[in-house]
Formats: structure tokens, C-alpha cells, sequence
């Protein structure tokens, strides 16, 4: 774009339109969430006392199990994402000794992303021209230093029943190939085979054996592409009414995307447009290796005022 300079002055009209514009165009064309303007947690609204109690019964076993991957200074993390950890002795240099019993200790210094390995996105995580979910401007909220609106610090436990849904054994394979997307066509086929059909604030988890069987041996593959979810599959879960919607993947979105030039156009789905929660990196494989095809899910992410997304490790009560 090419602008016009008259004795050094820019219109101050023009300018105010320059800004003004896309700002009332984006109002003009959002609708507020269901669960009213004020509202900040999103798909957090569909957890009842009544629906925990009920999902408690599928602990039937009485097994534990970590949904989230561990983590160091290798894992592959998405853009420039990274993380680095010191473990020091505070006051304890060149053998001082801080208390008279001989008491010491280690502490752990990090450094890195919040969006490492097993995660939550939050609802200020993912906006599109500067809009987030129920009609919230960037320009409004978001500041270096933190959000003002839609921190994680915001989102309520969660808890209630999990789906995993094993699209690699709907496709016969150990794993899914890297830029492989599945439809809601199948989506809908595995949770009939499996008995398992998807329920009004359902945690729903695809299991495409990408962690298990790639990240293993090809960590840089693993981060650069994956299988993952096609447009219609994130239409249709908003249209139900989930919980969370998350994949034993980095994105849930399939990469490179379904549609060029839609990049994880999911993520603007579900979040922005639904408030429904992300949840990536789940190592569900372990899981399915135990033929378990729902449990019941507990989620309590770290709560960092401002923050857009936390490093998570929920559990599988089963």
C-alpha cells in the first residue's frame, strides 16, 4: 500500500480510519458466546456436579495413568519454542552452609515456553485478525506482561469423561503418516465400532500412534508434520457441544493442512469461534495398548495469571 504525504502530514482522518475500521468490521461480524458477553471459560461451563458423579463410574479398574509425556531440553516444540533448567544451591556456594543442621537443598531454575510437550490452549491462546473467542479485541487484553482476560488462571478443573478414539486402528496401522487427515465421517465410524459414542461435555482424544511410534525414532519428523483432525471433525464436535478436544500429536490439526493456505483452522473453530479447550500431546497409546476406550479425566492446569496456555499432566482414572 502506497501513501500519500501532503506537507508531512498524514490526514488525521485517515489515520482514524486506518484503525477504526477492521475494529468495527470484526464487531460488526462476531457473535457473542452462548454463554453470554461477559463470559471467560468457554466449553468450562458444561461441567455439573451431576455430570462428574456419572463419569466417576467408568473407574472401574481402579488403574491411574499419566496423559502427558515427559519433557526436557530436546523434546520438539512448535515454532521457536524451547526450554532450559538449571537445578542450583541457593546460598550454598563453595560449601557455605545456610543452616546450623547441615540442611541443604537443590531448586530448579526455568527457563522456556509454556507450550512444551503435554498442554492446554486456552481460550486467549488463538485469535484470527486480532479477535478472540466471544468478540474479545487483542488490542483490548493482550500485553506482554499477561492477559487480562481469558488466563488459564480462569479455567476451572477438568473433569469428566474421556473418548479416545483410535484412528489408527480405524485405518489399520500402527500409526498415521505425517499430513494424513481423518474426516468427522470416520470420527463418527470409530465411535460406533468402539461403543463409545461422543456425549455433550465429553473429552474427546484421537489416537493416531504419533507419539509412541515416531516420536521415538524421528523426534524432527514428529515436530514438523503430523496426522490430525479436517475441518468438518472440529465443525462437528463444536456442533455437540464437547468439553475439550485433544491427540496424541503437537497441533490436533493436521499438518501441513487439509486446504492450503488454512493453517490449523481447527484451532479457530474450537477455540476462538466455541471455546472449546486443546488439549495436545496426550499419550493415550498406553491406553489403547489396554483396550480402554474411555475413562474418567482430571485436569488442573497450572495457574499463571495471564498466561495462554500451561504445561499440563492430566490423569486417567479407569
Amino acid at each position: 500500500m502506497r501513501y500519500t504525504i501532503t506537507t508531512g502530514i498524514i490526514s488525521c482522518c485517515f489515520v482514524a480510519s486506518l484503525i477504526t475500521a477492521p475494529v468495527r468490521a470484526s464487531e460488526a461480524s462476531c457473535s457473542p458466546s452462548k454463554w453470554g458477553v461477559d463470559d471467560q471459560v468457554g466449553s468450562a461451563n458444561l461441567i455439573t456436579s451431576e455430570q462428574i458423579l456419572l463419569s466417576s463410574k467408568l473407574i472401574v479398574q481402579g488403574k491411574a495413568k499419566h496423559l502427558g509425556i515427559i519433557i526436557d531440553k530436546d523434546t520438539p516444540a512448535f515454532g521457536p519454542r524451547s526450554l532450559n533448567m538449571q537445578i542450583i544451591q541457593p546460598g550454598m556456594e563453595f560449601g557455605r552452609v545456610p543452616f546450623p543442621n547441615g540442611f541443604n537443598y537443590n531448586d530448579d531454575v526455568f527457563q522456556g515456553w509454556f507450550g512444551i510437550g503435554s498442554q492446554i490452549d486456552g481460550l486467549s491462546h488463538v485469535g484470527q485478525h486480532g479477535e478472540f473467542y466471544n468478540c474479545n479485541q487483542g488490542v483490548d487484553f493482550v500485553h506482554t506482561t499477561g492477559v487480562t482476560r481469558l488466563g488459564i488462571e480462569t479455567i476451572p478443573p477438568i473433569v469428566g469423561r474421556a473418548v479416545i478414539l483410535d484412528m489408527a486402528g480405524h485405518f489399520g496401522v500402527k500409526h498415521m503418516k505425517g499430513g494424513q487427515h481423518f474426516s468427522a465421517k470416520d470420527v463418527k465410524a470409530v465411535a460406533a465400532q468402539q461403543e463409545t459414542p461422543i456425549g455433550k461435555g465429553d473429552i474427546v482424544i484421537f489416537h493416531t500412534g504419533w507419539i509412541e511410534h515416531v516420536l521415538p525414532v524421528d523426534p524432527i519428523r514428529w515436530g514438523s508434520v503430523e496426522p490430525g483432525i479436517a475441518e468438518d471433525v472440529a465443525t462437528y464436535l463444536a456442533d455437540i457441544d464437547v468439553l475439550a478436544v485433544g491427540a496424541d500429536t503437537w497441533g490436533v490439526d493436521v499438518v501441513p493442512p487439509e486446504k492450503e493456505g488454512r493453517p490449523f483452522q481447527g484451532h479457530l473453530t474450537l477455540l476462538k469461534e466455541n471455546g472449546i479447550y486443546i488439549l495436545e500431546n496426550m499419550d493415550v497409546g498406553p491406553l489403547i495398548a489396554e483396550d480402554v476406550h474411555e475413562f474418567f479425566f482430571v485436569l488442573g492446569p497450572v495457574r499463571v495469571r495471564g498466561a495462554v496456555q500451561s504445561l499440563v499432566n492430566p490423569i486417567a482414572l479407569y
